[in-house]
């Protein structure tokens, strides 16, 4: 078993254990440290989904700093356990949701508009374009999307109306927090 450490908030420096799962990569906590620096007042409140979680780390850190809630998706189904019983031992079950699902399938069950995305899917599959065309009409209209991966993230093919905001790279990790900008005329 793997395991990361919380960086900020309420369960700043706990240890959180994650499976050994192909694929699974956390996102570097030099990089979480700085989106949650971008989102240190876009957090708090907030309904956020962590849509290829993975270890959970981003959508643990986000529930860490104030998120009213988090859906957590996890096709693995012993990570989907082990992501489970970790909100279980923070006591954090009644803010978060774990979906054992892919990020495609779970576009059905989501029935609320989010706040906050964090679109950091397998980069072998390249889908961040097809999960950005998915999931954009569940987003709030000042949502924000935080996207990573291991190319340029112009070459992305994202939507033309998300507009990135701040922008960081860690070796062959490149991420971005976009805003929509609805009305191109604001």
């Amino acid at each position: 078993m793997n395991q990361l450490r919380i960086i900020g908030g309420e369960w700043k420096r706990r240890i959180i254990r994650f499976e050994s799962v192909q694929g699974l990569r956390p996102t570097p906590d030099r990089v979480r440290e700085t989106l949650f620096n971008w989102l240190m007042w876009d957090v708090a409140g907030r309904h956020v989904l962590d849509l290829c979680a993975g270890s959970g780390a981003l959508g643990l850190e986000a529930l860490s700093r104030g998120a009213a809630s988090c859906v957590f998706v996890e096709p693995d189904r012993k990570q989907a356990a082990t992501l489970s019983a970790t909100l279980v031992q923070l006591n954090a079950q009644d803010r978060a949701q774990v979906w054992n699902c892919t990020a495609q399938q779970a576009r059905a069950r989501l029935t609320h508009t989010i706040d906050g995305l964090f679109l950091d899917p397998p980069y072998a599959l390249t889908l961040w374009s097809s999960l950005a065309a998915q999931y954009q009409d569940a987003l709030s209209a000042q949502a924000w999307i935080y996207v990573e991966a291991d190319r340029d993230l112009s070459t992305l093919e994202l939507p033309s109306h998300w507009q990135l905001h701040k922008h960081t790279r860690a070796g062959v990790v490149q991420s971005g927090l976009f805003r929509q900008q609805l009305d191109p005329t604001s």
